[in-house]
């Protein structure tokens, strides 16, 4: 079969994407990506047939990055201004490439590609959909923290019921923001649909849901054809996945080091972060890595150090279980690698669905939580040290790993792939 797999974000968004491309192609069918340009160094080299769709994104633009993942307004900014207003460039990009080779056998498309409902409705392919984090189903059983409002998440404690609450007051905040997807199905004879950010996201022929029952358990409100897969793992960077020599002697030199990353995004948006997680080094006394990305201002002032350990990249299912604490954003994909490890962790969480990955690995007992503008090297010191002197957390840590290690979300989702198109 020829399977054209899209969708829009960062690399923790394209990653479990590529895992099933690649698995995939190893079980005889031909699967295509269709996403942003600038994934197209990574992907190609796989063997791996890419498409572009717009728009493109530019993760070196510091200042999209900060506006993208503001807490109070960034998802406004990211569909409003960035996605939507190019989603007809979108539409005729993915209908591209659905359309090529000889036309694909089926569609599956992240819930940010707003253009693969569109072009399934047009064209009549099987079409599946999938989510990475149970944010993304917005359910009135298991509300999500909404950035913009945490104190919404605090009140559920006390009126367990205000779920349903919660999710009509996030349709009313984002009624006007998909008006450019009803103008365009519009104008390709379509009618006006289901909300794009809430409904029309999910297929009625199969639903993803790549990630681990351990981070949320099926709901009633879900859709009625999901499939709870686990996480789907990819790391490789264009298919080198092994750690750099120097990382190698750093980490074989002494005892495991807390990490501290902020994934491929927020990364460029660090403020003072690797700043001040020198300085939680420095006054614990432990040896650190941190990883930097490729912003030079995200370097510390102060001078290297044998036990601080400064590097750009590194394969975090190869780092993380060498580390003792993880401390992070709280993206899906690095949240995934870190519970994966049986690790615990510190989220500084920005936007989107991170503050609440944040309280589910929190109500899971693996992880502290604190806000970015709470983030102080004394502050985070005493959360290290909180981890490491409460056995209970590596405990529970331990026992999530091996929960999700009788998973195999790869296994699932390309099994419930070959299913739908078999049907």
């Amino acid at each position: 079969m020829r399977i054209v797999l899209s969708t829009f974000g960062t690399f923790g968004d394209v990653n479990p994407l590529i895992a099933l491309a690649l698995e995939l192609k190893r079980r005889g069918h031909r699967p295509a990506l269709a996403v942003p340009e600038m994934f197209r160094v990574k992907i190609e080299p796989l063997g791996i047939d890419f498409f572009s769709v717009r728009p493109n994104q530019d993760q070196t633009d510091k200042r999209l990055v900060a506006l993208i993942y503001d807490k109070k307004k960034g998802t406004e900014y990211g569909l409003r201004e960035f996605l939507f207003p190019a989603l007809r460039q979108s539409y005729e990009d993915l209908l591209a490439a659905v359309e090529a080779d000889g036309g694909a056998d089926l569609l599956m498309t992240g819930e940010l590609a707003y253009a693969g409902p569109i072009v399934a409705e047009k064209t009549g392919i099987p079409w599946a959909s999938y989510v990475l984090a149970p944010f993304s189903f917005f359910s009135a059983y298991d509300p999500p923290v909404l950035p913009p409002y945490p104190t919404l998440a605090r009140a559920q404690i006390v009126v367990p019921k205000i779920g349903h609450a919660v999710t009509r007051f996030a349709r009313f905040v984002t009624r006007r923001w998909p008006q450019p997807v009803y103008e365009l199905r519009r104008e390709l004879g379509l009618d006006r649909g289901e909300d794009p950010i809430f409904d029309a996201k999910h297929s009625e022929q199969l639903v993803l849901a790549l990630f681990s029952r351990m981070l949320g358990e099926p709901q009633p409100d879900w859709p009625t054809n999901t499939v709870t897969t686990g996480f789907v793992f990819y790391d490789g960077d264009a298919g080198k996945s092994d750690l750099s020599p120097e990382l190698e002697r750093f980490l074989n030199a002494g005892p495991p080091p807390l990490v501290f990353t902020l994934g491929s995004a927020a990364v460029l948006d660090a403020g003072d972060f690797y700043e001040q997680s020198a300085e939680t080094a420095r006054l614990l006394n432990l040896r650190a890595l941190l990883l930097v990305g490729n912003d030079p201002e995200n370097t510390p002032r102060a001078a290297h150090s044998e036990h601080i350990c400064i590097a750009k990249y590194a394969p975090y299912s190869k780092l993380f279980p060498r580390a003792s604490v993880i401390v992070h954003q709280g993206g899906v994909g690095t949240t995934a690698q870190a519970l994966r490890a049986g690790k615990p962790m510190i989220v500084m969480p920005y936007s989107h669905d991170q503050p609440d990955n944040a309280r589910r690995v929190r109500r899971l007992g693996v992880a502290k939580v604190v806000q970015r503008k709470n983030y102080t090297a004394e502050r985070a010191a005493r959360m290290v040290t909180s981890l490491l002197s409460n056995p209970r957390y590596a405990e529970r840590a331990m026992a999530v790993q091996r929960e999700m290690a009788a998973e195999d979300g790869l296994k699932t989702a390309c099994d419930a792939l070959e299913k739908i198109t078999r049907r």
